[in-house]
């Protein structure tokens, strides 16, 4: 334990966390995204499921650093065609960076379409089922970001001790910040847009990361803070001039 809590170690710590605590931004949009179609009395029940999942599968990812470092090696080799320059070796990993990217690229553009086309809530009969698909959406979400994360952490520190503590407090900050981030996304649909459209760059992210295609996330996130930036002053603005943000609709014949 006194070794744990060297300088190095320390420092370690410090960076992982805010790594992690990065990373899991994308996580907790997607999150606060799929509950704001449940009923107002199961979203809170749904995020805490979503965050806790998080974190046990993150965890168990952890003690399974060997089984995670193999997905990164080759499992069959594409041949070489058209611009590429040498044999593609697929990976699991890069299997499962495609499907993920793939699965968030379909869901973020369906809730675009269904934001702009007004149909935002599922039938009240088929509640039950709603929720157990948005879980069972979420835990596949869970899988992709919390292997990208643990790689991420492996690369970055090799003491499973200060892995497990930046992740937990990570998982910890999203819990305590995601209520108010969902409800600040819901209340103000050009925020709820942009989060679509940063789930889709990340979702493009993650298959061209698939496909071998390395992109620093940090241009990702670089774009959607300036985006969210200026859609702030646009907030501002408008309180300023005592105007609210116009709901977006679908247009209608009596338009």
């Amino acid at each position: 334990m006194e070794t744990l809590f060297t300088s190095d170690n320390l420092v370690s710590l410090l960076t992982l966390t805010i790594l992690e605590i990065v990373l899991g931004i994308d996580n907790i949009i997607f999150i606060s995204i799929l509950v704001g179609r449940l009923d107002p009395a199961k979203q809170k029940q749904a995020r805490t499921i979503g965050l806790s999942l998080a974190l046990i599968l993150r965890l168990v990812f952890l003690m399974g650093a060997v089984w995670i470092a193999q997905l990164t090696s080759p499992l069959f080799q594409v041949p070489q065609m058209l611009a590429m320059d040498a044999p593609w070796g697929v990976s699991g990993r890069d299997l499962i960076m495609l499907s993920g990217g793939l699965f968030l690229l379909a869901k973020a553009t369906s809730e675009i379409h269904n934001k702009l086309e007004g149909a935002e809530h599922a039938p009240s009969g088929a509640a039950r089922a709603a929720f157990a698909t948005m879980v069972a959406q979420i835990i596949v979400l869970d899988i992709v970001f919390s292997i990208d994360s643990v790689i991420t952490a492996i690369g970055l520190v090799q003491d499973f001790s200060i892995m497990a503590i930046s992740v937990i407090i990570a998982v910890f900050v999203m819990q305590l910040s995601a209520g108010k981030i969902s409800a600040f996304i819901h209340e103000h649909p050009t925020v709820k847009i942009l989060a679509l459209a940063f789930l889709m760059m990340v979702g493009l992210v993650l298959m061209l990361e698939g496909f071998g295609v390395h992109v620093p996330k940090g241009y990702v996130y670089t774009a959607m803070l300036f985006s969210i930036s200026v859609e702030f002053l646009n907030m501002r603005l408008r309180k300023r001039q005592g105007t609210a943000p116009v709901e977006l609709r679908a247009p209608s014949l009596e338009d």
